[in-house]
C-alpha cells in the first residue's frame, strides 16, 4: 500500500506477548465459503480477531500501560522481562465498530461515546480465523477468491481495505509470545511497519520494521479502487533494520517493493469504470462482487504465477476489468510482469517488482499460504491521495500519465474534515469465498489460457 509518511499512533495500545486476565477474548462469528467446481461452494464456521496492536498492554499484575511514546523500562527493562510482565486484553468488539451478522463484516472506521457524544478514530484492522487459535492460511495458485462488498459509505479520503499478509498461522506464537492468533498479534506488510514485538521480541527501540510478501485485494472507497500485488525478499515477517526497511531516500534498496505494480481504472485511462451511481461500469452506491483470479504458467497450484485478473459481478451480470487506455501502452486488463514494466516505463518510476521477482516472487509467497486481513483507515500522510486525488502528488503535471489516480481533489481528504462530515463512514464486506477458478461466483466464467496474454 503506497502511503507516504503514514504514523498513525495509539497512545495506550500495542502488542503485546501474554492474554491479559481482565476482558475474555471472544471472536465475533463470520461465516466463509471454500468452493470447487465439483461441489460448490460449502460454508465454513469462521471467525474475526482484532490485531494486537488496537488493544490495552499493561502490566500483568496492575493497570499501568507497558508502552506510550516508548517501552515502560519498569516492565521492560529487556525482552525477556517484557515478554512475561506485559499481557495484552481482550475487547468489546462493538466499541470499535466491529460487527458481524451471518457471513457479512462490518467496519467503522469512527466510534461514538454514547455517554459524551465525542466521536473519535477507530479504524480496525481484523483477521480471518480458522479456529480460535489459528489464522486462515489462503493458498491461491491457480485458485480465486471473491467478495461482495458495499463501499456507499466509505468516501474519498478512506480506503475499505482487503489484502493478504504473509503472516504465520499461528501469529509467531512461542514461549515468548503465548497470546499467539487468538489475540491478533504478527502483523506485517510490504511498508515494512515498526511494530513494538516482532516474532514475540520487544522492538525495545523501535529499531526494527516487520516486512513481509503483500498481496492487496482491495483498496477502495466509493471513487477509486485499486488491487496491488508487492512482493518481498522475505519468508514470512522479516525483521528490517535500516537500509533493508527502504525508509525515506532507500525506498528502493529495502527487501519490499512498497509501490507495487496497480491495476487502478482511473489511473489507467477509465474515468467512468469505477464510481458512483447507474452511469458508471460499476456503480458504488450498490452493493457488488470482486473476484480475483491468480493464473499460473501451468494451470496448477503448483506452477509459477504469471497472471492476476480481477472481474466483477454485479445486478448478475459479469464485468470484466477495464482495458488500459494510455498511450504508448498496450491494452492490457490484468497484472502480469509485461504490464508491470510498461505502467512502470510509460508511467515512471523504479521497476523495483521486478527487481524482487516480480509475479514469481509474488506467487510463492501465496503458495506458502498469507493471512487475510480487512480494515478501514484514513491517511494523515498523503490523505490517500496515491489512491483517489487527481493529480497526485497535487504539483504533478495533469497531463502527465499515471498521476490522476481518482476524482476526488487534492484539498480532500483531511482527517479532520472527514470525521466531521462522515462520522458514519463504514464497509461492509461479506460472502468470503475462495476456491477453484470459475467456482467462487454465479456466471462464472474461465478465461482459457490461449486468450489470455503469454
Amino acid at each position: 500500500m503506497y502511503r507516504l509518511g503514514v504514523a498513525v499512533f495509539f497512545a495506550t495500545t500495542a502488542f503485546a506477548q501474554v492474554p491479559g486476565p481482565l476482558t475474555p477474548e471472544v471472536h465475533p462469528p463470520v461465516t466463509s465459503y471454500k468452493c470447487t467446481t465439483a461441489g460448490g461452494c460449502k460454508p465454513v464456521s469462521s471467525s474475526v480477531v482484532l490485531d494486537a496492536n488496537y488493544r490495552w498492554l499493561h502490566n500483568v499484575d496492575g493497570y499501568t500501560n507497558c508502552v506510550t511514546t516508548g517501552f515502560n523500562e519498569e516492565f521492560c527493562p529487556d525482552i525477556e522481562t517484557c515478554a512475561k510482565t506485559c499481557s495484552l486484553e481482550g475487547v468489546d468488539y462493538a466499541s470499535y465498530g466491529i460487527r458481524t451478522d451471518g457471513d457479512s463484516l462490518t467496519l467503522n472506521i469512527y466510534k461514538t461515546d454514547p455517554a459524551t457524544n465525542v466521536t473519535t478514530l477507530s479504524s480496525p484492522r481484523v483477521y480471518l480465523l480458522a479456529d480460535d487459535e489459528t489464522y486462515d492460511h489462503f493458498k491461491l495458485l491457480n485458485q480465486e477468491f471473491s467478495f461482495d462488498v458495499d463501499v456507499s459509505k466509505v468516501p474519498c479520503g478512506i480506503n475499505g481495505a482487503l489484502y493478504f499478509s504473509e503472516m504465520n498461522d499461528k501469529g509467531d506464537k512461542n514461549e515468548l509470545n503465548t497470546a499467539g492468533a487468538k489475540y491478533g498479534t504478527g502483523y506485517c506488510d510490504a511498508q515494512c511497519p515498526t511494530q513494538n514485538f516482532i516474532k514475540g521480541e520487544a522492538n525495545l527501540n523501535g529499531t526494527y520494521g516487520a516486512c513481509c510478501n503483500e498481496m492487496d485485494i482491495w483498496e477502495a472507497n466509493r471513487a477509486a479502487t485499486a488491487y496491488t500485488p508487492h512482493p518481498c525478499n522475505a519468508n514470512q515477517v522479516f525483521a528490517c533494520q535500516g537500509t533493508e526497511c527502504g525508509g525515506g531516500d532507500a525506498r528502493y534498496e529495502g527487501v519490499c517493493d512498497k509501490d507495487g505494480c496497480d491495476i487502478n481504472p482511473y489511473r489507467i485511462g477509465n474515468k467512468g469504470y469505477y464510481g458512483v451511481g447507474a452511469n458508471f461500469t460499476v456503480d458504488t452506491s450498490r452493493k457488488f462482487t470482486v473476484v480475483t483470479q491468480f493464473y499460473t504458467d501451468d494451470d496448477t497450484s503448483e506452477g509459477t504465477l504469471t497472471e492476476i485478473r480481477r472481474l466483477y459481478v454485479q445486478d448478475g451480470k459479469v464485468v470484466q476489468n477495464a482495458k488500459v487506455k494510455v498511450a504508448g501502452m498496450d491494452d492490457y486488463d490484468s497484472i502480469t510482469d509485461e504490464f508491470c514494466a510498461s505502467e512502470k516505463e510509460v508511467m515512471g518510476g523504479t521497476n523495483h517488482f521486478a527487481q524482487l521477482g516480480g509475479l514469481k516472487q509474488m506467487g510463492e509467497a501465496i503458495g506458502r499460504g498469507m493471512v487475510l486481513a480487512m480494515s478501514i483507515w484514513d491517511d494523515a500522510g498523503s490523505y490517500m491521495g496515491w489512491l483517489d486525488q487527481d493529480p497526485f502528488p497535487a504539483d504533478a503535471d495533469p497531463s502527465a500519465p499515471g498521476v490522476g489516480r481518482g476524482p476526488c481533489p487534492t484539498t480532500g481528504g483531511r482527517p479532520a474534515e472527514l470525521i466531521k462530515n462522515h462520522p458514519d463512514s463504514r464497509v461492509i464486506f461479506s460472502n468470503i469465498r475462495s476456491g477453484d477458478i470459475g467456482s467462487t461466483y454465479s456466471n462464472a466464467t474461465v478465461v482459457p489460457r490461449w486468450a489470455r496474454r503469454s
